[in-house]
């Protein structure tokens, strides 16, 4: 009895802590992202609220509270409400499955890993609430009942869905190469420095463009494009239903980096971590393990800061078209030329460095027959233009 109490103890301090750097995260996100943008643009950023603006986000949220908490008259009232929640729920509880350390030793026998829920099906757990989140906006945006929201609304649950299915083919190859659904089992497959990334370079860049594309982020924020929809599917909602939507974005960015850093670049592995074992034990390292997957995290979270005050907006059109007929066929490919890096290597008793090189040839012979599809489409297409 006394040992389950301090593992129930234990682990929701952990889920409190995570709760904590979550919100926490996604609250200074808004403030770093003012002052990349800043710096990208040269011009000043927030500096007002606080030495170099630090106490922004507390601005914000203060100002978030204290707005009218206005509900439209012709709306679905409870929907209205359940929107934004939904969105911040969902948002919260991708990352119950996301491993952020190794196992901590408490003494006595008392061991727990950092990690909320150890299911062997954790990234169908992420695929389903991620599934899930679009419902938020689909809700928030036909209840507010005005046409430029339910737009809104309807291209982000059409852009979700079509990009979840070059994501959903992107992890496959994943799968094919540790055997396990398990997020825990993944992170484990790649310690030592064996990362996913150098094995799957082009299901990574896949995922992390799908990855812009779920968290409507720009170029992929068609759902809320001011210049078309005014708002979007948030354009009837104030207080602190906006700044629901708003922050289960950020949150949304996070989590996001932390799947990427889970799936590709080792999870909480880092160089050294036998040194710091042999140095200092295996809590401190696990420690040092659990930093390591919050900066990958956070490292990604600038990548979408990044690209946002770089590129512009797809036009509606563009963005269909690549995650139908771009993504979607390269993703097929990777999972061929996935199987081709597991066989060949078994077949011919070669080294995991002959793995690599298979992988990144996989690279140019990608390009060449993007090169060849495309000439042939172009040249049906000038034929079909002069037939006219």
């Amino acid at each position: 009895m006394e040992l389950t109490s301090t593992v129930f103890t234990a682990k929701a301090i952990y889920v409190g802590v995570i709760f904590a750097i979550t919100l926490g995260v996604a609250a200074y996100s808004t403030y770093f992202e003012r002052i990349f943008a800043a710096f990208f643009q040269d011009r000043v950023g927030p500096d007002r609220a606080g030495p170099f603006g630090i106490l922004q986000p507390l601005a914000d949220a203060v100002k978030m509270f204290m707005k009218e908490d206005f509900i439209p008259a012709n709306s679905s009232k409870w929907l209205f409400i359940l929107g934004p929640c939904l969105s911040m729920f969902t948002a919260l509880m991708t990352s119950a499955v996301i491993p952020f350390g190794d196992t901590i030793d408490l003494g006595n026998g008392v061991k727990f890993d950092l990690q909320g829920i150890d299911v062997n099906i954790g990234i169908l757990w992420v695929f389903g609430i991620v599934s899930l989140g679009v419902y938020g906006i689909l809700v928030g945006g036909w209840a507010s009942n005005n046409k430029y929201s339910l737009l809104g609304a309807i291209r982000a649950a059409s852009q979700n869905i079509s990009y979840e299915l070059a994501m959903g083919l992107s992890i496959i190859s994943i799968l094919m190469m540790t055997g396990s659904l398990s997020t825990k089992a993944i992170v484990e497959a790649q310690q030592n420095g064996h990362w996913n990334i150098l094995y799957q370079p082009v299901g990574f860049i896949l995922f992390i463009i799908c990855a812009f594309a779920e968290c409507n982020r720009t170029p992929f924020d068609l759902p809320e494009c001011e210049t078309e929809l005014i708002g979007g599917y948030h354009t009837e909602y104030s207080s602190m239903k906006l700044g629901f939507y708003l922050f289960a974005e950020y949150i949304n960015m996070f989590v996001s980096g932390a799947v990427m850093a889970t799936l590709y670049f080792g999870g909480y592995d880092y160089p050294f971590y036998e040194t710091v074992v042999n140095s200092f034990g295996e809590n401190v390292a696990n420690f040092i393990g659990f930093g390591a997957l919050i900066g990958k995290a956070l490292f990604f979270v600038f990548v979408f800061m990044w690209v946002r005050w770089t590129l512009p907006r797809f036009r509606y059109d563009q963005l269909m078209n690549l995650g139908w007929t771009g993504l979607i066929p390269i993703a097929m490919f990777n999972v061929v030329w996935t199987g081709l890096i597991i066989l060949l290597p078994a077949e011919f008793n070669l080294s995991s460095l002959a793995s690599i090189g298979i992988a990144i040839a996989g690279i140019p012979v990608l390009i060449v027959g993007l090169f060849i599809y495309h000439s042939i489409a172009g040249g049906k297409k000038k034929k079909t233009a002069l037939a006219r």
